[in-house]
């Protein structure tokens, strides 16, 4: 009973994070050399997959702080979501097997 509490006390604790995400985007950020061989001329890139379909798209230096911004948030609403998801999948565990002892106990 105390670690549902406690599943439940992280849960809107996920939530209220949730609530504080600006704008995301997926993807991730990397640098790219226009010589390659030289490594000369550098310009940023987000990559990013939807689907099974790949896309990148230039990244202008006025654009670099903000992107990675979004790109971080995406990255901090994936995990709080997968965290959301497992303490669901625990929460429902434990209440089927304290459901199942309430019972045998009623018996």
């Amino acid at each position: 009973m105390q670690r549902i509490k406690q599943i439940d006390k992280r849960i809107e604790r996920i939530k209220r994070d949730l609530e504080q995400i600006d704008e995301m985007r997926p993807g991730s950020i990397s640098v790219q050399y226009r010589c390659a061989e030289t490594k000369s001329y550098p310009y940023h890139q987000l990559n990013w997959v939807i689907g099974a379909k790949k896309q990148s798209e230039y990244v202008s230096r006025k654009n670099l702080k903000t992107l990675t911004r979004q790109t971080e948030n995406y990255k901090t609403f994936k995990a709080l979501c997968a965290e959301w998801v497992e303490l669901g999948i625990e929460r429902s565990k434990l209440s089927i097997k304290l459901e199942r002892e309430r019972q045998k106990s009623a018996s």
